[in-house]
């Protein structure tokens, strides 16, 4: 799941009922983008400032422009609405209110086909269909979100908490053998085969060599920029699957920044509830595993902002200039 799913599903968010999540398991950092449509090309790059005055006049027109994402409170959401706020372009709240542009949801797979029709501006979406939109010659990718955070949490491994309770060997195993995965996963040699196995038709439905470019840290942006990024994706190094604690706090922040809860969330406990790092530490300790553990160092963001975990974090989230937190 995107890491906002378990702690959207045990809150209760938009509506729905409440169903307590864990994740004990991360399953992968950096690797999406955000795509504009070729038009915006020259106009607008990792710097969303230029997308203000062109918003501005769009809803004046009465046609905003319009971005989407893949699920409310999940990562694709969360990385557009804070480039964009960050450009000065307001996205609204949680139900739409206050917003400079239309921020709507589209699954993956129909992002491209979407944006071919007109229907989109830009969207938010993971590998590899920011690359697509290139190959069809119908988009740019304007920044990765390895750009916007480096080594940004990404999806999770996330089970019901019932479940969990019930079957704590079988969580175990799952753990381990994700670990083996993730190894192999990260293994460069290994990507090619990697690209093949999951451009299947079951699968992504998308050609190989679609795929393994960005797998490899090979980014040909679409707009004339290319880059070897360091920061691809990845799925075991640099201590990745280990659920941090403050990567829920972060996304509770800005849960709050965008009034998806009416009032200061229960932080702690929220994140105590969803992030089970005692899991992790268990099933790897069983296969003689040594992980990075704890880190709850500082996040620094591509606008320059602070995330620090050990703050308050209530006063983080009303710290920006662009926000919709509801009493």
């Amino acid at each position: 799941m995107l890491l906002g799913m378990p702690i959207a599903s045990t809150m209760g968010l938009g509506d729905a009922p409440k169903k307590p999540m864990i994740a004990p398991f991360l399953l992968n950092r950096n690797g999406q983008a955000i795509t504009l449509k070729k038009e915006l090309a020259g106009k607008v790059t990792d710097d969303p400032r230029p997308l203000k005055a062109m918003a501005d006049a769009a809803k004046a027109a009465g046609s905003p422009m319009t971005f989407a994402m893949t699920f409310p409170p999940g990562t694709h959401a969360m990385w557009l609405r804070y480039w964009l706020a960050a450009g000065g372009v307001h996205p609204g709240d949680a139900a739409g209110a206050g917003a400079d542009i239309s921020l709507i949801t589209i699954p993956p797979p129909q992002m491209v086909a979407n944006m071919k029709v007109g229907k989109m501006d830009g969207f938010c979406v993971g590998e590899p269909w920011n690359a697509r939109a290139i190959a069809d010659e119908i988009g740019y990718t304007a920044i990765t979100t390895q750009g916007i955070w480096k080594d940004h949490p990404e999806k999770v491994c996330a089970f019901t908490e019932e479940f969990a309770a019930k079957n704590p060997k079988t969580v175990r195993a799952v753990l381990k053998a994700l670990h083996e995965a993730s190894v192999w996963l990260d293994k460069m040699e290994n990507r090619e085969e990697q690209a093949k196995i999951v451009s299947a038709a079951t699968y992504i439905n998308c050609p190989p060599e679609t795929i393994l470019g960005r797998l490899q840290g090979k980014y040909l942006m679409g707009d004339g920029r290319k880059l070897r990024d360091p920061h691809y994706m990845i799925f075991s190094d640099r201590n990745c699957n280990y659920p941090q604690p403050k990567y829920c706090k972060w996304w509770l922040t800005q849960l709050r920044r965008w009034g998806f809860t009416a009032g200061a969330p229960d932080y702690e406990a929220i994140t105590r509830q969803v992030m089970r790092p005692d899991l992790y530490e268990e099933a790897m300790k069983e296969i003689g595993y040594v992980h990075g553990g704890l880190d709850e160092k500082p996040e620094t963001f591509f606008d320059g902002q602070a995330f620090d975990p050990k703050k308050d974090l209530e006063s983080y989230a009303a710290s920006f200039a662009v926000k919709s937190l509801k009493a």
